[in-house]
Parts: structure tokens; C-alpha cells; sequence
């Protein structure tokens, strides 16, 4: 009997009553394993409400209270590591050593979040004026939605709702549809953890429900991970019902190699970048662009380290890369691919038709790397969100810097050179959210923010971090005079409020 992933709303486990369902397949097999309830407006409401009547309380909590909980919450996380990554393996994929490393920068943020206090502390302005003190506060909003994408099920929601909860708000998660599993064992553990019903809750569902959220007005709030064209689509539609917005969108990351670069280190960088997590991250390197006579050299490393790859189920400690989530997804992938000669592009490897010997019907795409590649061609304009990387030539840093700027996308991107000079340059020309000198997926720490230029964010927040607390929080300025028994009367003055 096929296993039904249910909803999280006020602590506990409700059955879909919408009487739609989606498959869920193990891509290593193809087989469908399991099926998610797909919500209905009316069970959209249900969650809002849950969420609303928990922030009546959790709104008011104490941070001693709340910090808590994400102590305790974090230590249970930690417990079930291989629980959480067992599930994100099963449903998308990838490798049980990335399913790991995904698990722990997801940790991070709720590292930040047991350590909200700091970031909650308010400013204080003493003697203004006579006797007036001006003091600034954050507060928390309210009922906030997160809508999460299926390459990270784990680590993308752990971005967001535990820096959300601990600012005060009440959250509702709606995960992917493809990988559901994860986001239902997170939300258990927090409820084990002692957070309140209906402070975090988890909706399962498709554009029903992401409109649904994005509509609804009790949700004051919407953070998005995703593709571009649905970050566009989110922020103009939950902004234009007067919610506050953060939609990260897609990516088309560039490495810059210059001549001085250490040629071994630029090529394992490029592999491990464009081919980890099977190129399903939007901080994937999708194109490396070798400047000057490098290129050839290059390019025999890349290819000498991607041949070796070995491919297979995530749960097979051999395998270095998994499947891709679906087999619409593999084909897409694997068009790229197969019409990248005619776009003038030489293909150095091309793993459209790997397969894996006893998972024949699993979503097998091998590693490709296509050479020579013009920024005419669909490999390059695209977002392909696969294992493909191409190498694009260039005759200088200038040029390199140019073509890279051109792009519409600004999420991330990396420098590798010997020359700090040029790194320095680099930094302050390139126009993206996130820079790498000599380190090819510069994904930031907790404690700082995460988010691109252009057509990777919408919104004017980035996400966890500083970032994150702003977003999940709103200031409020109190300009206070308190009577000194020895004053006289003021009188009537209307004039502009004095302060010197």
C-alpha cells in the first residue's frame, strides 16, 4: 500500500481532504513510493488559522521561552541527522553524505536562532531634547508562509521558519510536492521539542495552495525559494495584496579562471561545484569562463576528474552523484545536451543516455561538459538545473567580467587567481549578490545573508542573517518625555518640535 504524506497543522497530523493526491517517486527506481495530500483553499484556511490563533500567544512570549525551545530543538536535530537525510535521499536523490552536509547548513540558521537575543536588542537615544529619550524596537509581524523548492527539503525550510518563530511569528510551510517527507519529520521534531501547536505548520500542495498563501489575508509575510519566472510571479502577487516579500529566483553562477590560477584546483572546484547535488542548486557553477590561453588545459582537467564520477543510488556509499528528481526533469536536462552542437558548442562528455545496471528505470543522467559555448545558446542562456557545465573562452579579465555582467541572473559567483589584485577588482566589479575568490559555491555562513542581484532575488531582503531578522521583524520608534516635577507649564507651541 503506497504511504500518503499527510499535513502538520496545530501540532498534529491532518489527513488531506481535498481527495487530491501527488506521486512521490524515488528517483533512483523511478518507482512511485508514495503519495502527497494536496490541500485545498479550505485546508489553506485551516492552517492560517491554526497559525493565527498560536501567535495570540507565541507573539507575547518571552525570548528566554522561545530560545528554549530551539536549544532543545537543536539537539533533536542533531539526533536524527541520519533520519532527515535517509528521507531527503529516498525522495530526492541525492547522495546520503550531501543529504548531510544539506541537514548541517540548515543547522546553522537554527544556531542563529538560538541566538536571537542579540539580534533582537533595541536602540536607545537618551536627552534628544530636554528630557525626550527616542528609543527603536523590532517586533514580530505575524502569521508568515515559507513556499520551498525540492533540490534542499530540509535546509531551504530551516532558512527560514525557525528565525521566523524566534522573532515571534507563527509560520506555515509549504514544502515541494516532489519531497515532501523531510519537511513533516521537521516539523515533528520541533513539536517534540516543546514548540506550541500551530506555531509551525506544514501544508503540502501545488499553485492551489501557493495562492492560496499568497492571498490569504492573515498571512502578513511570504519567503520563496525557486525558479525566477515563479519568484517574479510571487513577489507581484503577494506584494500587490500588500505583503512583505522575499523571492529568491534562479542563477546561471560564472567561475572566472584568469592565467595565474592554480589549473588542479580551478578543475576540482569545477567539477565538484557543477556536478554535486547532480547541478540541482542554484548555486551550482553552470559556466566557467577561462580567460586567455588556458582554456585547452582546462578544460582536459575538467573533463580527466568528471570521467571518474561515479554515478548510482544515493544510498550506495560508492555513489559521489544521484539521480535527478524526476524523469521530465532528466529529459529536459538531457535536451540541453543534445542540441548543443548545433549551437556551435564542441561536446566534451555527454551523459544523456547513462544508465546504472539494476536501476534501469531510475532518472540516470551522466555528467556533460560542453566547450567553446556561445552566450547565443540555450546551454547558456538557461537555467538547466543539471549536471551540465559549459566553458565559455574569453581573451581577457575585461572581457570575462563583461559577459558575466550581461547575464540576467546576479546569485553567485567566483574568481580563481593567485592574484590579489585582481580579486579585489573583481569583487567590487562583478555584479552578483554572492562572490567567491577561489572558492566556487560561496554559499554564507548563518550569520551572514544569503541572496543575489537581478533576476535571482525580488524583494529588497535577503535571506537569514541580518537580513532574515529585518524581514521577519518590523521597527518601531517611541519618542518619550517624562515631566521633571520642577518644570513649569510649557504652554502652547505650534511650532516643529524642537531638538536643538
Amino acid at each position: 500500500m503506497t504511504k500518503t504524506v499527510n499535513h502538520w497543522i496545530g501540532g498534529k497530523t491532518v489527513e488531506g481532504t481535498s481527495g487530491q493526491y501527488g506521486p512521490v517517486t524515488d528517483p533512483a527506481t523511478g518507482a512511485v513510493t508514495t503519495q502527497v495530500a494536496l490541500a485545498s483553499v479550505e485546508e489553506v484556511d485551516a492552517a492560517v488559522v491554526a497559525a493565527k490563533a498560536a501567535y495570540a500567544t507565541w507573539g507575547t512570549s518571552s525570548l528566554a521561552q522561545r530560545t528554549a525551545v530551539l536549544f532543545r530543538y537543536r539537539a533533536l536535530l542533531d539526533a536524527h541527522r541520519d533520519d532527515i537525510a535517509a528521507l531527503i535521499t529516498a525522495e530526492h536523490g541525492k547522495v546520503h553524505s550531501d543529504a548531510l552536509g544539506e541537514v548541517a547548513r540548515g543547522l546553522e540558521i537554527v544556531e542563529l536562532a538560538c541566538g536571537i537575543t542579540t539580534q533582537l536588542k533595541g536602540e536607545l537615544s537618551t536627552q534628544v531634547s530636554n528630557r525626550v529619550d527616542v528609543s527603536s524596537i523590532r517586533q514580530s509581524l505575524g502569521v508568515v508562509a515559507g513556499i520551498t523548492p525540492f533540490n534542499f527539503p530540509a535546509m531551504v525550510p530551516m532558512w527560514m521558519f525557525p528565525l521566523a518563530i524566534a522573532c515571534g511569528n507563527t509560520f506555515v510551510l509549504k514544502p515541494s510536492e516532489k519531497d515532501p517527507s523531510a519537511a513533516n519529520l521537521l516539523a515533528e521534531l520541533a513539536s517534540e521539542a516543546g514548540l506550541p501547536d500551530g506555531v509551525l505548520n506544514v501544508l503540502h500542495g501545488d499553485k492551489i495552495a501557493v495562492d492560496g498563501l499568497l492571498n490569504h489575508p492573515d498571512v502578513v509575510a511570504v519567503s520563496f525559494v525557486g525558479s525566477t519566472p515563479i519568484a517574479r510571479y510571487i513577489h507581484a502577487t503577494a506584494s500587490a495584496n500588500g505583503k512583505r516579500v522575499q523571492a529568491l529566483g534562479g542563477a546561471k553562477n560564472h567561475m572566472l579562471v584568469l592565467p595565474d590560477a592554480d589549473l588542479d584546483a580551478a578543475a576540482d572546484a569545477a567539477v565538484s561545484a557543477a556536478y554535486g547535488s547532480a547541478g540541482e542548486r542554484c548555486m551550482a557553477i553552470s559556466a566557467v569562463v577561462a580567460v586567455g590561453a588556458i582554456g585547452d588545459e582546462l578544460v582536459a582537467k575538467i573533463r580527466e576528474r568528471a570521467e571518474k564520477i561515479k554515478i548510482g543510488p544515493g544510498n550506495d556509499p560508492t555513489s559521489e552523484m544521484g539521480p535527478l528528481i524526476t524523469a521530465a526533469h532528466r529529459d529536459k536536462v538531457a535536451s540541453y545536451v543534445t542540441g548543443a552542437a548545433a549551437q556551435g558548442a564542441e561536446v566534451v562528455l555527454d551523459g544523456t543516455g547513462h544508465t546504472v545496471e539494476g536501476f534501469e528505470d531510475g532518472h540516470w543522467i551522466g555528467l556533460s561538459l560542453l566547450d567553446k559555448v556561445s552566450t547565443d545558446s540555450d546551454a547558456y542562456k538557461d537555467e538547466i538545473f543539471g549536471p551540465v557545465l559549459c566553458v565559455l573562452r574569453v581573451e581577457s579579465y575585461e572581457d570575462g567580467v563583461a559577459l558575466m555582467n550581461a547575464s540576467p541572473f546576479g546569485n553567485g559567483t567566483a574568481i580563481f587567481t593567485r592574484d590579489g589584485g585582481a580579486a579585489r577588482r573583481f569583487q567590487l566589479e562583478i555584479e552578483a549578490g554572492m562572490v567567491g575568490v577561489n572558492v566556487p559555491i560561496p554559499v554564507p555562513v548563518g550569520y551572514h545573508s544569503f541572496g543575489g542581484w537581478k533576476d535571482s532575488l525580488f524583494g529588497d531582503h535577503h535571506i537569514y542573517g541580518n537580513d532574515g531578522v529585518h524581514f521577519y521583524t518590523r521597527g518601531k520608534v517611541t519618542t518619550t518625555r517624562w515631566p521633571d516635577p520642577a518644570d513649569a507649564p510649557a504652554g502652547v507651541d505650534l511650532g516643529f518640535p524642537r531638538n536643538h
